[in-house]
């Protein structure tokens, strides 16, 4: 077989391909027999009709099947002699007419490279690191949290209007140019007034109400809203206000604080420290998750590496389809996707960009530094994986038994030890989260 290949581009390559005569013909001796094997012909028993007789009959039928075979494994062959690794399918360019018994076959396949990656700056790399501040004022919302999930409703009995933070009963029905607006209306409907649950400006208008009244508040959608056929659109909410209810917080007793909060909280102060340690904890994991994500673009923009286009394509896609099952899990619809993918078309673009490239980067550095993943890494996860969900190890190993998943896995453990060793070069700054010239 004979084969020359072709530079299109930096990360484009093309395929001449010969394929031999009696290579050509031995593909269609292949498929007929694998025919003849089943084949039944009046007048010759099921698979004894003659190869002749079989070609004369289904002469004008295996041409795809013969097709299909010569075009891989020609492909296969061809990029094994000429040592590319390709990273997108091919696309081939033939003439189905020129494949004949006994007869040469010309066809060419286009196809996209990995590219080739020049590590020059990756000791050194500067990186900004969010100063770990953890106030009172975030203890004081963690408590105020805890409070307000085991608060006590009780009805309002003396004669007042309806005040942020009581829990408003409503019948509201929503108008747009008039008309009833589409799951826009609701009945005996609870609103904990402040909890920012309807678009701005409704609860707003329930504050001053009476029980017992009913009022229409006008407002506009917002220009962001996430339904697009209604965002910056006039709605009237015809309200009726039906009940109110307020709300009554726990004190932070002794009892309270043993029953809700578990053994060794009975003070105040203790739960306080608990939680401040939480918070502590929490936030230095993502400090660290994001320092992680700007060093990876610092190593990314002192080595600017080419990204395929196929692979660019399905990496937006995936990024896509993730964001599709994070807002259907929120309770958008289908027809609200598109309006969040043009508002983030650019987002998506440099971000799959960045993972690509970065991804690309990580190998290099673990391939010329010998920091790749062990076995001995792989059984550490598992049993680190093990300890923390509490799932018997077997069934963690089985799991990533999976191709998809063990290649998910040696990536991640490959990454880490990348950027450890990365870390250890890196010229880090602690700076407060506001004063951070690039946010994650």
């Amino acid at each position: 077989m004979k084969s020359t290949i072709e530079n299109v581009s930096s990360l484009e390559r093309r395929l001449n391909i010969e394929v031999p005569a009696e290579v050509v013909t031995g593909a269609f001796d292949r498929v007929f027999k694998s025919i003849q094997k089943d084949a039944e012909i009046k007048g010759f028993r099921q698979g004894k009709a003659p190869l002749a007789t079989i070609k004369s009959v289904y002469g004008g039928r295996v041409k795809q099947d013969v097709l299909q075979e010569v075009l891989q494994n020609a492909f296969f062959q061809a990029i094994q002699e000429n040592k590319v690794n390709p990273v997108s399918s091919p696309e081939f360019e033939f003439t189905v007419d020129d494949l004949q018994e006994g007869k040469t076959f010309a066809f060419t396949a286009n196809f996209e490279i990995r590219p080739e990656v020049n590590l020059k700056n990756y000791e050194g790399l500067t990186v900004e690191k969010e100063k770990l501040e953890v106030d009172d004022k975030r203890v004081d919302e963690v408590v105020e949290n805890i409070k307000n999930a085991h608060a006590e409703w009780g009805d309002v009995l003396e004669d007042r209007p309806a005040q942020m933070g009581d829990m408003a009963n409503l019948d509201f029905t929503g108008k747009l140019d008039g008309e009833p607006l589409e799951n826009g209306a609701g009945t005996d409907f609870p609103l904990e007034l402040g909890s920012s649950r309807f678009i701005p400006g409704f609860e707003e208008g329930i504050v001053g109400m009476k029980v017992g009244t009913t009022k229409t508040i006008s407002l506009k959608f917002p220009e962001n809203y996430h339904v697009a056929e209604l965002a910056g659109k006039p709605v009237d909410f015809v309200t009726t206000l039906k009940g109110l209810k307020k709300k009554s917080l726990p004190e932070l007793t002794p009892e309270f604080l043993a029953g809700k909060m578990g053994p060794g909280v009975e003070t105040e102060a203790q739960l306080r420290e608990n939680i401040k340690k939480d918070l502590n904890e929490s936030e230095q994991k993502r400090i660290d998750s994001d320092m992680k994500n700007r060093l990876l673009r610092s190593l990314v923009r002192a080595n600017p590496v080419d990204v395929p286009p196929s692979l660019l394509k399905e990496q937006k896609a995936a990024l896509v389809e993730d964001m599709k099952n994070r807002l259907t899990q929120q309770g958008m619809t289908p027809d609200d996707f598109a309006a969040y993918t043009d508002k983030w078309e650019a987002d998506f673009d440099t971000t799959a960009r960045e993972m690509i490239q970065s991804g690309y980067l990580v190998d290099a550095v673990a391939t010329k530094h010998e920091l790749s993943y062990t076995d001995a890494d792989l059984e550490k996860k598992y049993e680190e994986y093990a300890q923390q969900t509490g799932i018997d190890l077997a069934r963690i190993k089985d799991f990533y038994s999976r191709p998809e998943q063990v290649q998910r896995l040696t990536y991640m453990i490959t990454e880490e030890k990348v950027i450890d060793f990365l870390m250890k070069t890196a010229k880090v700054t602690e700076v407060k989260k506001e004063n951070l010239k690039e946010k994650n």
